[in-house]
């Protein structure tokens, strides 16, 4: 583990909201342990291990039942972690892995039978090497045959570089974190505009109101956060998702309290019509489809 390098909450609280029974906590990760499962050579930072057992005492810990595991930076192209813990989980966590733009559709299928249901471009400068679209493209159409979707992470400013390549995609797209926006500018920012609009727009675009920890300025209970989550539920209701985030990979100033980010759902999401849609409806549609 990095000097610098905060671990999870080890004992966070019981939440005081009671998730709808089903409900899916739809990004997480699992890290290592590295035992087993090195991290990758080229990775910007070396994380604590964060295990599948550890990820399930916490998913019912906090009142959920299923879970979406995606593959970090910190493990590269390996998805063995996360194959791992999908077939721990008996049918309840899916996956979004990391792939190469050279392999095979019997590799996607073995991907898929372990509960893979997408890939992940990561555009965050500080966290991977620049990628060549056209290798993220050749990826897309491979995964568009087994009906997978595309999961993007980049940060606001950088939105408007990648319209034209988002444009190009052939499936349903979900974004990161609401795009990453800058808190201090504002909602009515150009940049948060911009993203707004480009769910408008396409209707294949879902987000996470996810880390709010991630984007604030006030630190918990993050309710600097909250507008630009509940916007976006308000506004497009089937088409958002949430996440803890745990084990909260390169936090800065603390570790995430994961029972007060519970406590932060009904806050964006305030009718427990709304709350059935982000928690189960949705992550279902979209990742138990099959």
């Amino acid at each position: 583990m990095d000097d610098n390098y905060i671990p999870f909450h080890p004992h966070p609280s019981k939440p005081h909201f009671v998730p709808p029974p089903g409900a899916v906590d739809a990004h997480c990760h699992v890290f290592g342990p590295a035992a087993l499962f090195p991290y990758a050579p080229e990775s910007k930072y070396i994380p604590c291990d964060a295990s599948k057992q550890q990820l399930f005492a916490l998913r019912d810990f906090l009142g959920f039942s299923r879970n979406v595991i995606v593959q970090a930076s910190c493990h590269g192209k390996d998805n063995r972690a996360l194959v791992d813990a999908l077939q721990s989980s008996e049918g309840m966590a899916r996956g979004v892995a990391v792939v190469k733009h050279d392999i095979t559709m019997d590799e996607l299928r073995e991907l898929h039978r372990a509960g893979v249901r997408g890939v992940r471009f990561n555009f965050v400068k500080r966290l991977v090497d620049a990628t060549p679209k056209e290798n993220y493209l050749r990826v897309a159409d491979k995964i568009a045959q087994l009906g997978w979707n595309i999961t993007v992470y980049f940060e606001a400013q950088d939105l408007a570089d990648l319209l034209p390549f988002l444009a190009q995609l052939p499936t349903d797209i979900v974004v990161d974190h609401m795009g990453t926006p800058k808190v201090a500018n504002g909602v009515e920012h150009p940049d948060f505009l911009r993203f707004i609009n480009l769910m408008e727009t396409n209707k294949r675009v879902w987000t996470k109101v996810s880390c709010p920890e991630r984007l604030s300025l006030t630190g918990p209970p993050y309710d600097d956060v909250v507008p630009y989550a509940a916007v976006l539920v308000e506004r497009f209701p089937d088409r958002v998702l949430w996440g803890t985030d745990w084990p909260h990979p390169n936090m800065r100033t603390h570790a995430p309290d994961d029972g007060l980010l519970v406590d932060h759902i009904p806050k964006i999401a305030p009718t427990p019509e709304l709350q059935q849609k982000l928690l189960v409806d949705n992550p279902m549609r979209l990742y138990w489809a099959d």
